[in-house]
């Protein structure tokens, strides 16, 4: 196994609070890691961190064994990329030009789109279903095709290491299978690896093979998703009973509410 992405007692804070402590993981390729945890336990800013865009109160991050900070940006594109959690487009354009975005990493600086470029940002927009799009104005797309187009960026850009921040947000149930299941298929490709951040504990157990809980109080566990994603795991962090029902092919947790 490789490992592309590693950190060692990296700390997070959020507004001076200490969110995560001495956080230490070792992402290896064909890994799909899960992070898990409740409402401003520092999901997004330790992505952010990861993608060397937010500074560590302490540790370190590594990017195929070299120090983050000492990578120039589009050194760090060309392997890295990250979908955000707000999907906002600031002008106008067509599906296609946006998607032809995540090529900029692997242009020359003044160099113009080239057919293979172009060929990339057309098989991203496939990707996510949006193929039809390539010529309509983002403005015109709802919020679930807005999402769909802004991971169509990362994939035009296709880093090995891919960090998504909510993946899922404003798609219906069937969409997000679909993205799920491409994003399952890719991260078995030679040497890549993923790590998403996400609400719903019941698409980790289907598409992350590892899951990273954090607290928000600094304390933290990593590991296999079958080992750590139980009952008393979960309702420890989050703060509520949650119960694991199987139906003998796969289990789902549920909130365990009052009536439950």
């Amino acid at each position: 196994m490789t490992a592309r992405l590693a950190v060692a007692g990296l700390d997070v804070t959020i507004g001076g609070v200490r969110r995560i402590e001495g956080l230490t993981l070792t992402i290896e390729a064909g890994q799909s890691w899960g992070v898990l945890g409740p409402n401003g336990a520092g999901k997004t800013t330790l992505l952010r961190t990861l993608a060397g865009l937010h500074p560590p109160a302490a540790g370190s991050v590594e990017l195929d064994g070299r120090a983050l900070e000492t990578l120039s940006r589009r050194s760090v594109a060309r392997t890295l990329g990250m979908l955000t959690q707000n999907t906002q487009f600031a002008f106008d354009a067509t599906g296609l030009e946006i998607a032809l975005i995540g090529r900029h990493p692997h242009r020359p600086a003044w160099g113009r789109e080239r057919r293979d470029d172009v060929e990339r940002a057309r098989a991203a927009l496939d990707a996510v279903g949006l193929s039809d799009m390539a010529d309509r104005s983002c403005m015109q797309l709802s919020g679930g095709e807005q999402r769909r187009l802004a991971l169509a960026v990362v994939l035009a850009q296709d880093p090995d290491v891919l960090l998504l921040d909510e993946p899922t947000n404003h798609l219906d149930p069937a969409v997000q299978v679909a993205v799920l299941d491409r994003l399952w298929r890719r991260v078995h490709g030679p040497g890549r690896v993923q790590v998403m951040a996400l609400h719903d504990v019941n698409l980790a157990t289907c598409y992350c093979n590892h899951v990273l809980l954090v607290f928000g109080d600094g304390r933290w566990r990593a590991g296999p998703t079958a080992e750590l994603l139980t009952e008393a795991h979960l309702s420890e962090l989050f703060g509520c009973p949650i119960r694991a029902v199987s139906d003998g092919r796969q289990t789902v947790f549920a909130v365990a509410g009052a009536t439950g």
